[in-house]
């Protein structure tokens, strides 16, 4: 494949996450003064509820450091809170306050109107399932690369220490 293309691709990759991230919590924040990634966290307790730090770290692909911190400030605005985790002492289980669901729930409605708006009015839905396939791929063609590389014991690849923000610190 020409390299100039891939170079191009990644681009379009990278600029399309910037925008997106940028559109969806410039909303977030207007109406809820809710950063994205505090967003996101909120969203998948309510998808799945229960979820110890160290899960959500793993579904995020960020450090648990940077979870923590998050879920530290999510926890200090009343929307969520740590219970002991009945399985393992160790631990502890992260569940939304009746605040922090009702919070998820106008934010999500924010969050779907953005993605008809900046996707699904710009592209049909079938494109919308290749597409996605088609990143998916991608994204476990490199997380088999990586597991490979770090099996293989050579460098890893720069982990990241703060949710996922193109261009910009943690919230």
């Amino acid at each position: 494949m020409a390299d100039a293309d891939l170079k191009l691709l990644y681009r379009e990759l990278v600029s399309l996450e910037i925008e997106l991230w940028d559109g969806i919590e410039g909303r977030l924040r207007a109406q809820y003064d809710l950063p994205l990634t505090s967003f996101e966290v909120l969203h998948l307790l309510r998808r799945r509820p229960g979820r110890r730090i160290q899960d959500i770290a793993e579904e995020f692909s960020i450090t648990v450091g940077g979870t923590s911190k998050v879920v530290d400030r999510l926890e200090a605005a009343g929307l969520c809170e740590r219970r002991a985790n009945p399985k393992d002492r160790r631990s502890s289980i992260v569940e939304l306050t009746p605040e922090g669901r009702k919070l998820v729930g106008g934010a999500l409605k924010v969050f779907e109107e953005e993605l008809e708006l900046r996707i699904g009015s710009v592209i049909p839905e079938e494109s919308v399932r290749e597409v996605t396939a088609v990143l998916g791929t991608l994204r476990a063609a490199g997380r088999a690369l990586d597991a490979g590389r770090k099996a293989a014991g050579q460098a890893p690849t720069a982990g990241r220490t703060t949710p996922k923000q193109p261009g910009r610190p943690a919230s």
